[in-house]
């Protein structure tokens, strides 16, 4: 993860979740098919945590492509108010 984190210089901790007890906690973990064939997977999501700590809102489906930019988005639409 170093050096991933230092490839796309980020400022912040990557975590990792082997056990996936957050990855469930957070319902990313669900049954996805596949060419026909099903399996258990991790969704691409995100939630949104505010500074409470609570969730604050959620995507199911999370695109790698322009979903940085919804995310962003919505923030400044948040932050507006």
């Amino acid at each position: 993860m170093a050096k991933f984190r230092a490839k796309h210089k980020l400022n912040f901790p990557l975590l990792s979740d082997p056990e996936f007890k957050t990855i469930e906690a957070y319902g990313a973990r669900r049954m996805k098919s596949f060419l026909g064939k099903n399996f258990l997977g991790i969704v691409r999501s995100s939630c949104l945590v505010g500074p409470d700590g609570k969730v604050s809102r959620v995507w199911e489906k999370a695109p790698s492509k322009g979903h940085a930019a919804a995310v962003l988005d919505y923030l400044k639409s948040i932050a507006a108010k």
